[in-house]
């Protein structure tokens, strides 16, 4: 089970990005830990909160501005990770992939359109979703469930604390590739099963 932001594709830097944009536009403001608190939360959780901050829209109109941007963004390029490429490919050779992000639908599509991985996943889920955000297993727990597996047998490659909170509470194996400008919190990180530098290390042999 792969996470899409911050393993497979290098997002975290243009969420905060434009949302940090938005909020200010909007009459909001930013907090220092808003970034931290932000990553993982689904689409309308994570609307909610920038309302919080003060934005002077309600939170699907949030949703919605933010959204359109970042698929502006990738329209002029999809920042993938070093080595996401390889790795996705590498491991479906093997193993059956699925995807739970807390990306929206329209941006997991265009990124695994752009990377040419759409057909490597078996399943994908959107926290749009299911009823709770990361670090709710929610996610995790409905790719398996239309993997037709159990989550107790699989593996999540995950970066991000609230990604690491929530492969954990589903039962899964976790593989943290922490990324270097947001290092996951600590305790988030001794619940991974193993900790890998970088997408190259990771293998079908890590796997068992």
């Amino acid at each position: 089970m792969f996470d899409l932001d911050g393993v497979l594709v290098d997002s975290e830097p243009v969420w905060e990005e434009v949302r940090r944009a938005f909020v200010a536009d909007h009459g909001g403001t930013w907090q220092p830990d808003t970034q931290s608190r932000l990553m993982g939360m689904s689409t309308a959780e994570w609307a909610a909160y920038l309302h919080s901050l003060g934005v002077s829209l309600p939170p699907d109109e949030i949703a919605r501005g933010v959204v359109d941007q970042m698929a502006a963004r990738y329209r002029d390029g999809v920042p993938l990770m070093p080595g996401a490429v390889k790795a996705v490919r590498r491991l479906y050779e093997t193993v059956t992939l699925g995807l739970a992000s807390s990306s929206p639908r329209a941006l997991i599509d265009a990124v695994l359109d752009a990377a040419e991985l759409k057909q490597c996943f078996a399943a994908t889920v959107s926290t749009e979703e299911v009823a709770r955000g990361k670090p709710a297993p929610d996610g995790y727990l409905e790719a398996a469930l239309r993997l037709g597996v159990d989550p107790r047998g699989c593996v999540a490659v995950e970066d991000s604390s609230n990604g690491l909170r929530s492969a954990h509470a589903a039962g899964m194996r976790v593989i943290a590739v922490p990324h270097p400008h947001y290092p996951p919190a600590p305790d988030a990180l001794a619940l991974a099963w193993r900790v890998l530098p970088d997408l190259d290390a990771l293998t079908p042999e890590l796997l068992t």
